[in-house]
């Protein structure tokens, strides 16, 4: 991995501390939160908060995450159908902390199964939509690190948790090769 290259745990803490929007859902006067003072919301106002905050109102009911900021089914369906579509020689860029988004999504749906079939229907659809996803462009990702050719403007759309195992891949593969080659 190159020095400049995040771990994956950056990338994680990076989303975490990232900032989200979020619509108030009810009314609350100023409180603390592990030591930082938030608030007051107002509801049905939009506000900007870190990740890892929003999660925890959300929680309390205080705040939902703005739609255009999470991922859903029907994100999910379309990058899906987007991969499927596309030749293994073509990568399309996902939107910016995919991954991310992906985990969170997966577990809500996965905590929210638990008292409703619907819910777990949803679920079971969107873990299967994740995996045709992941198992898409993986293949793309492994035929780019198999490759000797300039490739420069596929990687730009692979997004970091992608480029992290590009690029072991590519160490990878290249030191296979030099090893039968010699």
């Amino acid at each position: 991995m190159s020095a400049n290259m995040p771990s994956m745990e950056d990338v994680d803490f990076i989303f975490e501390n990232s900032t989200v929007r979020v619509i108030a859902v009810r009314s609350s006067p100023k409180f603390e939160l592990v030591g930082l003072e938030l608030g007051p919301f107002e509801e049905g106002n939009e506000y900007s908060l870190k990740f890892w905050i929003a999660r925890q109102l959300e929680k309390a009911g205080v705040v939902r995450f703005a739609e255009e900021d999470m991922l859903d089914i029907a994100k999910l369906l379309r990058i899906q159908w987007t991969e499927r579509i596309q030749s293994v020689s073509q990568v399309s860029s996902l939107p910016e902390t995919f991954y991310p988004r992906l985990r969170y999504l997966l577990a809500e749906l996965k905590t929210s199964s638990r008292n409703s079939m619907e819910k777990m229907r949803e679920y079971e659809r969107a873990k299967w939509l994740s995996q045709d996803i992941v198992t898409c462009r993986l293949k793309k990702i492994i035929s780019l690190a198999s490759t000797s050719e300039s490739i420069d403007q596929l990687l730009r759309n692979l997004s970091v948790e992608e480029r992290i195992l590009y690029e072991d891949l590519r160490r990878i593969i290249s030191e296979w090769k030099a090893t039968i080659l010699e």
